[in-house]
């Protein structure tokens, strides 16, 4: 019996584990997905970071937009709720010695972004309505926003490269 037990348990902890880092991110937003590095220079190319900006990404994911902006902005954040994906994209800012990048392991529902020039994001359809008003709410104007994939309702993007929507608040 004990045995069956002691087996019983990594599946068990595997499967809370599957849970609680890919499934669960449905109700809260998006999976994660990997941005290709083709798509990633789309994103670059809309939000035209300038030296003096700040630049955030929700949902950051492995970092990898947070470290390409790191290389025009004058700081880049990211703010994802999944830990590992945040030690990981840590790890990897470390690593490449970035000193302005900096991933926050945090809701960005819980943070203003009245200091961000440029946001980008790569959410799900099911939050885009209540993200639009979070973001009109806090962001200041002549800000960029960037949506990978989802477009926001009611709002007309600037530019759309291969459905990535570059949005400004006027």
């Amino acid at each position: 019996m004990k045995q069956i037990i002691l087996l019983a348990i990594p599946i068990i902890l595997i499967k809370l584990t599957l849970f609680l880092f890919f499934v669960l991110p449905f109700a809260f937003g998006a999976p994660f997905e990997p941005t290709s590095e083709k798509k990633l220079k789309k994103i670059m190319q809309l939000a035209n970071i300038k030296k003096n900006q700040k630049a955030v990404d929700l949902g950051s994911g492995d970092g990898r937009i947070v470290i390409e902006m790191s290389k025009k902005a004058k700081e880049a954040h990211g703010y994802e709720i999944n830990p590992f994906l945040v030690l990981y994209s840590r790890y990897k800012i470390k690593k490449l010695k970035i000193k302005n990048a900096f991933i926050h392991w945090k809701s960005f529902w819980n943070i203003n972004l009245k200091d961000y020039d440029v946001v980008v994001l790569f959410q799900f359809h099911t939050i885009m309505n209540k993200l639009k008003k979070k973001i009109q709410r806090e962001i200041k104007p002549k800000s960029k926003i960037i949506s990978y994939y989802w477009k926001f309702p009611l709002w007309k993007p600037i530019k759309n490269i291969e459905n990535i929507f570059l949005y400004e608040k006027i």
